[in-house]
């Protein structure tokens, strides 16, 4: 079976994700995608005409952000139009499963040449979801909620589940409040280090322009102080009532765990920010590497998938790196650096308790509570980061994963070249 090879990995600064606050607010959806691509072609002077695919991740896939936004962005990058395109939606997920599909096409020889990846605009997101409210339509939660699927499998606001999760797992706002601040901490340090140099391309307009090229949402003077002043976020958010049943969010993780008196500990500062951006990872067979001239820069060992319980949402990484850990043949100990989403702080905290990691192998440079969360970008991001930060470190072994809506997990575990 032929080796997935990892031969490069660029993302777009990740922009605050808010009209008129934002940097990159004002693009279209399908230019920040096209920025990456055309940066990972031009630096790994790719024929266009080689690329077989592009497998790209967009979770809100409506307005500017539907239609195809891989084959399209792709096109607007100049690509050959022999270079086909798909668009995914794993939710949250998804960044991590379109480099896990374009490995799996190259190891089974289909395929030799794939550009993976994702884009996500936040600040669009959000307006589509306003105007849709001003509009009169019904709540959704991820478009997945009617009344007979939540008879089968309730299932919740996200942040009302991370809270729930920690008032299950008795974690404390103060133990959440470490993460946070970790995060900030370790992402101000990278920054000044240049430790995303190697993959960040800026974001220029049509005009040459350009527009952003630093990562904008960091706060770099949090303090524990002013974290533990914030009011919890998701109070109001648990009692607002989602099916025309009148049942809330409180309720509907109640009907499954009626005995969970839900404590509030998530606010702004300890959940993942709220970004735009984008993000690409080239992927190619040993073959056609060694034809082209192309270095491999990691390979992919192991991908896996799992679902848990939708109700909970965010506790499908644990066993989803358990289980990509059996594939690969390998030992937590093995693992030098992890990637695990900082969706909310206690998806990372409970991460750590449960597989007992070292905290200083886990989201080294910070994670999406200091950088955001672009959520169909941020699983392309995460593998870029492990494979810069394996080179940076001489390090062997990288586990990448995250919680997705709807309770699932994409797992992968890659290994420096």
């Amino acid at each position: 079976m032929p080796e997935a090879l990892i031969i490069d990995a660029v993302r777009t600064p990740r922009g605050i994700g808010k009209v008129g606050k934002g940097s990159l607010a004002h693009l279209h959806p399908q230019h920040l995608a096209a920025t990456v691509l055309k940066a990972i072609a031009e630096r790994n002077h790719l024929d266009t005409a080689d690329v077989d695919d592009i497998i790209w991740s967009t979770s809100m896939q409506k307005g500017k952000q539907s239609g195809d936004l891989g084959r399209m962005a792709a096109l607007d990058a100049g690509f050959d139009i022999t270079a086909s395109g798909v668009t995914l939606d794993r939710f949250c997920g998804g960044g991590i499963t379109s480099v896990n599909l374009a490995a799996a096409q190259i190891m089974s020889g289909m395929e030799d040449l794939i550009i993976a990846g994702g884009t996500e605009m936040m600040s669009y997101c959000n307006s589509v979801m306003a105007d849709e409210a001003a509009a009169g339509f019904p709540a959704t939660v991820m478009g997945s909620h009617n009344e007979r699927l939540s008879a089968l499998h309730p299932q919740s606001h996200q942040g009302v589940c991370g809270d729930a999760v920690a008032t299950i797992e008795g974690i404390s706002r103060v133990e959440l409040d470490a993460i946070a601040l970790t995060s900030q901490k370790r992402a101000a340090r990278a920054i000044a280090e240049g430790r995303f140099a190697k993959s960040l391309v800026p974001v220029v307009d049509d005009d040459g322009k350009v527009v952003l090229d630093h990562d904008e949402f960091v706060r770099s003077d949090t303090t524990a102080e002013g974290l533990a002043a914030l009011k919890p976020s998701f109070t109001g958010v648990a009692d607002y009532a989602v099916l025309e049943s009148g049942e809330t969010f409180r309720q509907l993780i109640n009907r499954r765990y009626p005995d969970v008196e839900i404590q509030h500990f998530h606010h702004a500062g300890n959940s993942s920010g709220v970004v735009d951006g984008a993000a690409a990872v080239l992927l190619a067979s040993p073959e056609y590497a060694k034809k082209h001239g192309l270095k491999a820069r990691a390979r992919v060992v192991a991908t896996a998938n799992m679902g848990d319980d939708p109700t909970l949402m965010l506790n499908a990484p644990v066993p989803a790196a358990r289980k990509v850990l059996a594939k690969a043949g390998l030992k937590v100990e093995d693992i030098d650096l992890w990637e695990i989403n900082e969706a909310f702080a206690v998806v990372t905290e409970k991460f750590i308790r449960d597989l007992g990691l070292d905290r200083e192998k886990v989201n080294v440079n910070g994670g999406s509570i200091a950088l955001g969360h672009p959520i169909g970008a941020t699983g392309a991001i995460l593998i870029g980061t492990l494979v810069d930060e394996l080179e940076r470190t001489g390090k062997r072994y990288g586990l990448a994963t995250m919680c997705a809506a709807g309770g699932m997990a994409p797992a992968i575990i890659i290994e420096r070249v």
